[in-house]
């Protein structure tokens, strides 16, 4: 019979404060949303709540009721990072572990096949809450058969409990009282405590659709849980492996800046892997290979985890200038730690764009102001009927929000020259012989295909064209014509 286990870290959020801060335990200890005097309290201690503190209430009265009351708020990234570390221990004494997304501290493991690994349940479930105490936190630690009879137990148990069969994980779930479990909402706590329904069992006596139409959806869903309706196979997180990137340089690279340009390079790819794992950069080791030495790792960690490029580079450079480079650099590799970042800073990091539109008109100024307001132009097209009379130059003002159509097929971009370019003469039509089409540098042409001829401008005076795509040994493609009246050859473009 397959087993299931429920590890519960009560108030979570609380125990990493008081990690935080050692000193509180004597005191009325509250977990409060931010940092004012009007932000509702999330979580409260014993202490607290002998004094009258409950989550709900605002700061300040609640520290009427408790002079001596110890707040602090809690990013909920910070949370966030306890967590992963948690379930990252958890997979070391458990195959598959799944932490709650609804509630922070609560995991479930499949432990079915540890069951001849350990003398009994028992000696498991205190090997994960000695483990887990070495984090530094207190854990419930609950073996049973179903993802609701476990939890439900586990938030009024302390320590380990174990079931042998089925039926005792149900009977001990049905006896436990409604308002213990916290997830039943306060409003249909209270009139269900009218109508006498008080524990678990009571509540699955009543039809399931009576509580939706009076009660609503939260309560509805909570039904169907204890009754077993919404059963779903355990989703255990698998870890992600770290994100990598790799360059090897054609040619050593022997300066700093040159260095941090390649690494800017792998660094933009590296920060959307792990946005899209929400995630954020925690920390970057840059590995570089000097030419003829061993490797040499250099790691960097920013102030907080961020998706902020250029924060990590700044960080990046400060640790190069500071090493030096003999030999030139012929490989580099950069390892990239996340850890969990809050939706918004996921939602930030997706949102922006890469192209600061305010930066470049800027720049443009400068330009216009030192060279004058013709320095800056840009093409724009016209009714002309030669090619090179099809566009024109125009000033450009202010940059503008590219907005590409879609293509079906990806298509070529042919730079195309306002002047062409006289050549010299083919030495055959068909160009077989090795034409240094622009003397050597270009190499000799390898491929040829054309002609498609153009012709027209008999209005004002006569124009007859053999153009070609030649492609030479160096793997450039040209586009050059044959002027039938001129009787020589030009240079008109080349394809990119």
């Amino acid at each position: 019979m397959e087993r299931l286990a429920c590890v519960d870290v009560p108030a979570l959020p609380l125990q990493i404060t008081l990690r935080a801060h050692p000193d509180w335990r004597p005191h009325p200890v509250a977990v409060v949303a931010e940092d004012r005097p009007q932000s509702p309290i999330l979580w409260v201690n014993g202490r607290a709540r002998k004094s009258g503190v409950t989550p709900g209430m605002s700061y300040a009265p609640a520290l009427a009721l408790a002079p001596d009351l110890r707040a602090a708020p809690l990013e909920p990234a910070r949370v966030a990072e306890t967590v992963e570390a948690l379930a990252a221990r958890l997979r070391a004494l458990a195959p598959g572990v799944e932490a709650s997304s609804e509630e922070p501290g609560v995991f479930w493991a499949d432990v079915s096949g540890l069951g001849r690994l350990y003398v009994s349940w028992d000696t498991w479930a205190e090997a994960v809450r000695a483990d887990l105490a070495g984090a530094g936190v207190t854990a419930v630690v609950v073996v049973g058969f179903t993802r609701f009879g476990t939890y439900a137990v586990a938030r009024i148990a302390r320590g380990v409990r174990t079931f042998a069969d089925p039926r005792e994980e149900r009977d001990a779930a049905g006896r436990i009282a409604l308002a213990r479990l916290g997830t039943v909402p306060p409003q249909a706590l209270e009139a269900l405590r009218q109508l006498g329904v008080r524990t678990v069992d009571a509540l699955l006596r009543l039809p399931a659709a009576g509580l939706l139409e009076r009660f609503g959806p939260e309560l509805y869903r909570f039904h169907r849980l204890a009754a077993g309706d919404l059963w779903r196979p355990l989703q255990p997180q698998v870890p992600s492996d770290p994100v990598r990137r790799s360059m090897l340089l054609d040619a050593p690279e022997r300066h700093t800046s040159g260095v941090l340009f390649l690494v800017k390079r792998l660094l933009h790819p590296m920060l959307t892997a792990l946005a899209s794992r929400g995630q954020a950069l925690a920390a970057l080791e840059v590995r570089l290979r000097p030419e003829g030495q061993p490797w040499r790792a250099e790691a960097v960690r920013p102030a907080a985890p961020t998706l902020d490029a250029a924060q990590v580079l700044d960080l990046v450079r400060l640790r190069l200038e500071g090493i030096g480079f003999a030999a030139g650099v012929v490989e580099i590799e950069l390892e990239a730690t996340g850890h969990p970042a809050a939706p918004e800073q996921i939602h930030l990091f997706t949102e922006h764009q890469q192209r600061d539109l305010a930066a470049g008109n800027r720049a443009l100024a400068r330009l216009r102001a030192e060279l004058g307001d013709d320095a800056v132009v840009r093409a724009v097209p016209r009714g002309g009927h030669l090619p090179e009379a099809r566009f024109g130059w125009e000033r450009m003002e202010r940059l503008q929000v590219a907005r590409p159509h879609p293509v079906e097929e990806p298509a070529l971009v042919r730079r195309v020259y306002a002047r062409p370019q006289a050549l010299p003469p083919a030495p055959r039509p068909n160009h077989d012989d090795g034409w240094l089409i622009s003397g050597a540098g270009r190499g000799a042409v390898a491929d040829q295909a054309g002609p498609y001829i153009f012709s027209g401008g008999w209005w004002v005076r006569e124009v007859r064209r053999d153009y070609y795509f030649v492609e030479t040994r160096r793997g450039e493609v040209l586009w050059v014509y044959y002027d039938r009246r001129r009787r020589g050859w030009y240079l008109h473009g080349r394809v990119e």
